[in-house]
């Protein structure tokens, strides 16, 4: 399948679909492996290979804003545009292909497994689904009436984000930190590049959440958790869902330890503190740091222990107690 974002330099195909903008030579890949260069054009070499389909609890996106207790149909590829050393999913993500076990589902395919189950939503995870645009868009094509989310580390470029926006419902976007020392030494990407596409995808109207993973030692200081939590509400919004998720030691991390409960709390508190509405604790059986309250008059309007969902005060989009309208789309 012919990549849809790329162009040509001499012998050198110029990768457009994320900001490496990677130089691929003929018979290359790019850095995220699944960008291939062929005597005559840039292939998405994969496109269709599907290692990895679940059918899970929204909250495991996690998504907690948006159709709160459903459950989605979710698929992912091999490969990612990042190289994130405590990567929890490296076995597909670092991957190159052809290294790992896939089968290849057409678009057509997937749309008749989820009408046949009648799911009727998708979510593309597990590994980065940025790189898997073209596929996307033609499940999307294939299916429009289809609800669509993202799990993603948001490192893409503008135009390919717009188009993702145009037939998405709604994006989790992973803030790996809020350096850009963290970001490049860490993940080998820049932190504004992420930030932007997280604006553009507000600015899109597409539901929006953010996921922060608390690293101990590397981007859990307090100041910079308040830098993050200060652009959440000055540059996207107040009512813009983030969790803060607890680190467990994986891939090259081996030897940095779980975060401290008292870290994730204090994570939560800084933020609400920042003036965010909605700030939750992930990777943690807790209570209350979970819920949701209604940021008006502070009634509890949904509870959640693991993924375990009651509504207990909402109705429709709005607080069952005050009829203050949420940042909730059912």
């Amino acid at each position: 399948m012919e990549a849809r974002y790329y162009h040509r330099d001499g012998n050198v195909y110029i990768c457009d679909l994320c900001p490496h903008r990677c130089h691929i030579q003929v018979g290359g890949f790019g850095r995220c492996v699944s960008r291939k260069a062929e005597e005559d054009k840039l292939i998405a070499n994969n496109y269709g290979k599907v290692s990895s389909f679940n059918v899970d609890p929204i909250e495991k996106k996690p998504f907690y804003h948006y159709y709160p207790k459903s459950k989605i149909f979710s698929i992912g590829g091999i490969g990612c545009n990042m190289s994130c050393r405590h990567c929890q999913n490296w076995s597909i993500s670092a991957s190159p292909s052809g290294r790992k076990r896939t089968t290849y589902e057409s678009p057509e395919d997937i749309v008749s497994f989820c009408r046949k189950e009648r799911f009727d939503a998708i979510a593309f995870t597990y590994n980065e689904p940025i790189i898997w645009f073209e596929y996307i868009m033609d499940i999307v094509k294939e299916a429009p009436d289809l609800r669509y989310v993202l799990v993603s580390n948001g490192l893409v470029c503008e135009d390919p984000l717009r188009d993702l926006c145009k037939v998405t419902d709604a994006m989790n976007i992973d803030i790996k930190g809020f350096t850009d020392d963290f970001y490049m030494k860490v993940c080998g990407a820049h932190l504004a590049d992420v930030m932007r596409a997280s604006e553009i995808i507000n600015e899109e109207g597409v539901h929006l959440e953010l996921t922060y993973l608390v690293i101990p030692g590397y981007n859990d200081k307090e100041s910079e958790i308040e830098e993050f939590s200060e652009w959440v509400r000055d540059e996207l919004s107040p009512d813009t869902p983030v969790h803060f998720t607890r680190f467990h030691p994986d891939f090259e991390m081996m030897n940095v330890p779980i975060t401290p409960l008292e870290t994730m709390f204090m994570c939560r508190e800084t933020a609400m503190e920042c003036g965010l509405e909605y700030a939750y604790v992930g990777n943690v059986m807790t209570d209350e740091a979970s819920d949701t309250y209604c940021p008006n008059c502070g009634a509890l309007v949904i509870r959640r222990t693991g993924y375990l969902v009651e509504l207990v005060g909402l109705n429709g989009d709005r607080c069952a107690q005050c009829r203050h309208r949420m940042n909730v789309k059912r």
